[in-house]
């Protein structure tokens, strides 16, 4: 199977046809298949044909082709790379299998995101919108020497487009169904001494998942509640504002402030098995998510939905010092705050009912030194890194509910009926014989990190002939990681216990602390095999910091579980070829894992496990070829078998497929882009995408899975006035594909697993302008 997926990848690199269009130094307004392609993946400006590591990166120029407005539709064009956003306070970034999404402060990300030069991977606080953006570039296989010591299986960079000379804009605005619609744009104004970027964008969309509860025109079991807002919706607002100041030709400093502001409304957490007063219960019919009768005293507001707010910060000095020097201070802070309510039990009973408040802030600073010959290229230099957060979990319910739901204590009475009656309402009333009807429950528990990140690092090319260049570098990093823990689980009135099977602290703050090191080396080569052809290998080691991971225990004393850190090694070949506006590129890669950690859902609390060894293989071709002038054909192809070891060692996790990661991921499509006449331009780009079946959690269940997707998206219009309007209409999952964004959830630590549908067709139409 390797061998027939190695040859066919190959065979496709050799046939001539082409990668997508990747990061290229042109103007914004360039077209998307310009051949002339550089990238900063290796912290220096280069061809990508010249880059001797697996990578893909899409100018915004590209993004508008192929109509990619949020970061987890970009997934689906990049082989290897999947986004899940269940919302933008959990996105689930997940790149050759591994998947960082943990909101827990006491761990660290796998997958690092950077955002203009600067770490922001910390769950909560990453999701970023990708308005005005120069180039995205997605790196894969660890890269530690590159991009820090969470990068321990890749990373994304996000590069926003910069301030430049003369003055210019751009406004642009859409309409949709489920009345969606948006308004972006930016202005630039400045000399080739002083130049200032504004940018902004605000999306707001209804949710596409009906939710009946407490509505006044629908029956439900809450008319007289909060009238719940409908589902899996988006209202969202990012402003951005870049001074660049370059007094000669041999200083820039890049100053960059970005706000990012969601108000979204509640994800749509649909159980399985409780019915609706709709009908039975249906992740793809209308929901009944009432959320906490004291949602407002007790987890924050009494809707469901997201509250969230970003503020960032980062300056970027490059200065050109001496002949072949240069050095570049690459400054961060980035805060984030945020509440998020959900019912996790998705029914309209007020049985599971939690919110998320998370807050947190980093601040890092880099500091690298480059030297350039024709036949050395070296850089060293030193990153500090320090953040503090927290994941504060309130939770409510009501008691007779929840021990009828839980543990079906009045025998014959079901949590919820089959007409969507919630019969467990009348459990406190016989549980307590009369003595009363209903019983408020609430508790709480926090996690707590302190993390602070010291490392050097050092990394040069050697270059013996035009044909050969050899890379080695390392990361020598040590890292002291401080948790704490508070649980407030008061004991129940029926039951006489907490009801989460959580130990209370007894008012205390549990704390743990450790300190780390660690080696991370990379090796490269690349070797030009003839022109516009080059070969490379590369062997590099990742690493996920080792967890504290602090609980409490009867006592109440402090437990403590560590986890070591999770290691792998990347071993990679591949091709790369350009020529005539025909290229290619294919990688074929084995990882070894030891310590491999998965997290999962236990009592409503995500925990961290150590699941043994694994292993992934896997081949990525993504292909581009230009038919004629305005015309070509694109497409890429992903193949990764990503699981942990069957060995008896690794327990239940033995045998078991990475979460999220698909084993094959593929797309294509045309682009067009010609003068027509009239001074008319058509453009249009239809793309397929398919997926294979996933599994949402380890271990491995076919009922917490979602069956091969394949999606058909549009977007094509016409651009009139020397190009400086356009018009354009588009759609995504035209074929209206019902499908699973997730499945499991916290419901299903509990018995109960919800399920999260995927967007359904979305369509529009779009105007812009440009001066």
């Amino acid at each position: 199977m390797r061998s027939s997926f190695a040859s066919l990848a190959l065979a496709m690199l050799f046939a001539s046809v082409s990668v997508p269009a990747i990061a290229q130094t042109t103007p914004e307004d360039a077209p998307g298949d310009d051949s002339e392609i550089i990238v900063t993946a290796q912290k220096r400006d280069e061809r990508q044909i010249d880059v001797p590591i697996t990578l893909s990166a899409v100018t915004a120029e590209r993004l508008k082709e192929i109509g990619v407005n949020d970061l987890d539709e970009l997934s689906n064009y990049i082989p290897g790379l999947n986004i899940q956003e269940q919302s933008a306070n959990n996105p689930g970034i997940v790149i050759r299998g591994i998947t960082s999404d943990s909101g827990s402060a006491q761990e660290s990300p796998r997958v690092t995101l950077y955002y203009n030069g600067v770490d922001i991977s910390r769950s909560r606080g990453s999701y970023q919108d990708i308005y005005d953006i120069e180039r995205i570039e997605v790196v894969k296989g660890p890269q530690a020497t590159l991009f820090g010591t969470a990068s321990a299986i890749g990373a994304i960079s996000i590069i926003s487009a910069r301030p430049k000379e003369g003055f210019s804009g751009a406004l642009s605005g859409s309409y949709g169904n489920f009345n969606q619609y948006s308004v972006s744009g930016h202005l630039n104004a400045g000399s080739d001494t002083l130049a200032a970027r504004v940018a902004f964008a605000y999306k707001r969309r209804d949710g596409y998942v009906r939710n009946i509860a407490g509505s006044r025109s629908v029956p439900n079991q809450s008319p007289n509640g909060v009238d719940q807002d409908d589902l899996n919706g988006q209202n969202q607002l990012g402003i951005r504002a870049s001074v660049r100041w370059k007094p000669t030709d041999d200083l820039t400093l890049d100053i960059i402030g970005t706000y990012d502001r969601q108000r979204n409304p509640g994800t749509a957490f649909i159980s399985g098995s409780l019915p609706t007063t709709a009908g039975p219960a249906n992740p793809f019919g209308v929901a009944e998510l009432g959320g906490s009768p004291f949602g407002a005293s007790v987890l924050g507001k009494s809707k469901l939905g997201l509250t969230r707010d970003v503020y960032d910060v980062n300056a970027t000095l490059t200065v050109n010092f001496a002949d072949d020097w240069v050095l570049t201070v690459v400054n961060g802070y980035r805060e984030f705050n945020s509440l998020e309510v959900f019912d996790a039990d998705g029914s309209a009973a007020p049985f599971l009912e939690f919110a998320e408040d998370a807050i947190g802030w980093q601040a890092s600073q880099e500091t690298r030194f480059s030297y350039t010959t024709d036949q050395f290229r070296g850089s060293f230099g030193f990153n500090l890194f320090h953040e503090e957060g927290s994941q504060a979990v309130p939770f409510s319910s009501e008691e007779g509910v929840y021990l009828q739901c839980a543990a079906r204590l009045v025998p014959g009475l079901p949590c919820v009926a089959p007409n969507g009656v919630v019969s467990s309402l009348g459990a406190t009333a016989l549980l307590t014989r009369g003595a009363a009807s209903f019983l408020p429950y609430s508790s709480l528990f926090r996690n707590d990190g302190d993390n602070d990140s010291y490392s050097v690092f050092a990394d040069a090319t050697y270059i013996p002939t035009p044909s050969l260049e050899l890379t080695a570098g390392v990361r020598f990093l040590i890292e002291k990681r401080r948790s704490g823990y508070f649980a407030r689980q008061p004991n129940s009135v029926i039951s006489r216990a907490p009801l989460l099977p959580i130990v209370d602290t007894a008012g205390q703050i549990f704390r743990a602390e450790d300190s780390f090191k660690a080696i991370l080396p990379r090796f490269n080569l690349l070797y030009r095999l003839a022109d516009q052809l080059n070969a490379y290998g590369t062997v590099s080691k990742g690493r996920r910091s080792p967890i504290v991971q602090l609980a409490s225990a009867a006592g109440p004393v402090p437990a403590i579980t560590s986890l070591p850190s999770e290691n792998v090694w990347n071993y990679e070949v591949g091709l790369k070829g350009n020529r005539n506006g025909i290229s290619a590129s294919v990688g074929v890669f084995y990882q070894i894992y030891d310590n491999f950690q998965v997290t999962i859902v236990e009592q409503g609390r995500a925990v961290s496990r150590n699941a043994g060894s694994a292993k992934n293989f896997g081949v990525e071709a993504e292909a581009r070829a230009k038919i004629i002038d305005g015309v070509s054909l694109f497409g890429n192809i992903g193949y990764i078998n990503a699981k942990i070891d069957n060995k008896p060692s690794n327990g239940t996790f033995a045998n078991n497929r990475f979460r999220l990661q698909p084993k094959i991921q593929a797309s294509g499509g045309i682009t067009i882009d010609r003068e027509i006449g009239g001074g008319l331009t058509l453009f249009a780009t239809p793309s397929v995408t398919y997926r294979s079946q996933l599994f949402f959690e380890v271990p491995n269940r076919p009922l917490i899975s979602q069956d091969a997707v394949t999606l058909v998206n549009v977007k094509a219009g016409v651009r009139f006035a020397e190009d400086r309007f356009e018009i354009a209409g588009f759609a995504r999952n035209l074929t209206n594909k019902r499908y699973l964004l997730d499945a499991g959830n916290t419901g299903g630590a509990f018995g109960i697993p919800t399920f999260i549908p995927a967007e359904p067709r979305f369509y529009g139409v779009e105007v812009g302008a440009k001066f």
